[in-house]
């Protein structure tokens, strides 16, 4: 490795875990992958014994970067940053991510929800080089969106939840959504749980053709246009995995956006236009995993700091 250090991530999504280690240039040395069960501990146990592999192949590692499904606390002078808040998987609301894993790590601990990390991993490494201020939307289980303004994540009191926006629905849809909170906010309609409640079959089974896909579109077009109009970002990439099985949704979003939008705030005129505006992300499905590598690598560098000045 000629002296670069060893930066470990751990992508905890609500299903499985994806562990890997690596370098700042967003080298994979090794990746495996775990279920996340309905016991914190256990899991988390777990993911610590393969940390513990990958240090035994690889050396010690300098830093380690969480990318978890939320809600989370991203407040570092929060009493229980790093924790999970209420959330729909069984047996995690309130762990103490941070706290399981600070004693190992301290301050090289970098923790955040997995969208900001995979915007991140984007700006570092894809789609989103060279750009200060762009959006990440992921579409699978969730709706979430890793907002990114002025080159930093955006988060105040708590990180954003872009995709429980309510939006003006289509014309003569009146189904009323899978959201167990709002119903039919974006992640109500768009989700792929909504999308197979709504038509009895998983999102990748159904064709391009399917008339569900201008539903699912206009949803997510309406949380672009409230994207564009709030914080103007260079770019809106879409990922996750109803969009990685359905590609023909970015076309059919760019066109919905161009109706809702109806010619105000010139946004074809961006370089590139409508399909450069609307993309998928550079990294494809790697964006999630190598998000907890560029946590890593940025609690690594703040760790640094300090000494630096010193």
């Amino acid at each position: 490795m000629g002296g670069e250090p060893l930066l470990c991530g751990v992508e905890l999504g609500g299903t499985k875990c994806v562990c890997l280690a690596g370098t700042r240039d967003g080298s994979v040395l090794a990746q495996a992958a775990l279920p996340t069960g309905s016991e914190p501990l256990v899991t988390l146990q777990r993911i610590a014994d393969q940390l513990r592999d990958f240090a035994a192949m690889h050396g010690p590692c300098a830093a380690l970067g969480i990318a978890s499904f939320g809600p989370l606390e991203l407040r570092r002078d929060a009493a229980d940053y790093g924790r999970i808040g209420v959330t729909t998987k069984p047996g995690w609301s309130g762990c103490d991510l941070a706290g399981f894993f600070a004693t190992r790590y301290g301050a090289r601990l970098g923790v955040s929800t997995d969208v900001i990390g995979a915007a991140l991993a984007e700006a570092r490494w894809g789609a989103a080089r060279g750009l200060t201020d762009f959006a990440y939307v992921t579409v699978g289980t969730g709706v979430g969106v890793g907002l990114v303004v002025a080159a930093r994540p955006v988060h105040g009191w708590h990180h954003p939840e872009l995709g429980h926006v309510r939006v003006q629905r289509l014309s003569g849809d009146a189904w009323p959504g899978n959201c167990r909170f709002h119903g039919d906010c974006v992640e109500g309609l768009a989700a792929g749980p909504a999308i197979e409640t709504r038509v009895g079959a998983p999102p990748a089974s159904l064709g391009a053709d399917h008339p569900v896909w201008e539903q699912v579109a206009h949803a997510l077009a309406q949380l672009a246009h409230t994207l564009v109009v709030a914080t103007a970002p260079q770019r809106i990439l879409f990922g996750g995995g109803v969009m990685s099985a359905q590609p023909h949704l970015l076309e059919r979003i760019r066109a919905r956006l161009r109706l809702s939008l109806n010619g105000y705030m010139a946004i074809e005129q961006v370089p590139g236009g409508l399909e450069a505006y609307i993309a998928p992300p550079g990294l494809g499905t790697r964006a999630g995993p190598l998000g907890a590598l560029a946590l890593a690598a940025d609690a690594l560098a703040a760790a640094a700091r300090p000494q630096e000045q010193a």
